[in-house]
């Protein structure tokens, strides 16, 4: 570590929360945690945080809050306001781009205007829009992606064929989740780049079975292959990181994030989202990236710390 971490330091890690992705939240948090403990260089705190019982944020001998949430409340800007409120040291994004990166229409605009690579997409806020845009769809190309706006880990997501089926799993989805959006998809292949404090790690290629990438290829699946210098031109690869990294910038994260892209056939690497708080799991790709770099789960947490202690004034 080319950093220090400054003794008697007490970190919690809160993890949990509420909502679809609860359960991820409480593996990646004890990945978390457990990596921490194995340092010994820090006095870990592991908590199955519940926003009817926020208690813990009151601690004045906590120094940082390990934010480890997947979903709306904890990855949505929600939790972050809390604690920038509060005026806590916490981990990752700030309120705003978490917001921001968690809605993904507002993402795909930002990273738009900045004049990146994003899919087309159709928003859906009121379920009547569905009625009036066949001739929009048909620009689009036969087949599509249908997500939730705000949701993560590729809940609610489908893939559709046709303009029917497209409209039908659209008002599914809208009935569900609310807001949702209808994107074009983008044949290619898929990638995800991990950035820590600004750089760009080690390019992942994900390769599954499924569909797509969908929840059960990230935590289930044991099949689902990450694969690293499958991209060898060394252009395409700056291209990419280059890409990601500006996505990052322009919807003003901070500290760590992943940038899902679908680089085409034809060579153009789209942005599909940006995940804020992404999986600390086995099955996770940011650690993946990380240990690729030489940096080792342990020193992946100790660094994200190491950034949000900078903030401390």
């Amino acid at each position: 570590m080319d950093f220090e971490i400054p003794g008697g330091l007490k970190v919690a890690v809160l993890k949990g929360a509420v909502g679809a992705e609860r359960q991820v939240s409480l593996v990646s948090g004890k990945c978390v945690a457990d990596a921490l403990r194995k340092t010994k260089l820090v006095d870990v705190i592991e908590h199955d945080f519940l926003p009817d019982e926020p208690d813990i944020l009151d601690d004045k001998s906590i120094d940082v809050f390990f934010l480890v949430f997947h979903g709306e409340f904890g990855e949505g800007g929600q939790m972050q306001e809390i604690c920038e409120q509060k005026k806590l040291i916490f981990t990752g994004c700030d309120s705003k781009s978490s917001k921001m990166a968690f809605d993904k229409m507002a993402c795909k605009k930002a990273i738009q205007k900045a004049d990146l690579p994003v899919p087309r997409a159709l928003e859906i806020r009121i379920s009547r829009q569905l009625a009036d845009m066949d001739s929009k769809l048909k620009g689009m190309g036969e087949k599509f992606v249908i997500k939730p706006i705000r949701q993560g880990s590729s809940v609610g997501v489908q893939l559709t064929q046709g303009i029917e089926n497209t409209k039908i799993a659209a008002k599914k989805c809208f009935d569900e989740f609310g807001d949702c959006m209808i994107e074009e998809f983008i044949k290619g292949t898929e990638l995800t780049v991990g950035i820590l404090e600004n750089i760009a790690l080690p390019l992942i290629e994900i390769r599954t079975a499924h569909q797509f990438y969908d929840y059960d290829a990230k935590y289930i699946d044991d099949n689902t292959q990450y694969l690293f210098d499958t991209v060898s031109d060394k252009k395409t690869v700056q291209e990419i990181n280059d890409v990601a990294l500006k996505s990052f910038n322009a919807v003003g994260c901070r500290d760590f994030s992943r940038v899902d892209v679908i680089l085409s056939d034809d060579g153009i690497p789209y942005v599909i989202e940006i995940n804020t708080i992404p999986g600390f799991t086995t099955h996770s790709l940011l650690p993946k990236a990380a240990a690729k770099a030489g940096i080792d789960m342990s020193q992946l947490c100790l660094q994200i710390i190491h950034t949000a202690l900078k903030r401390r004034s």
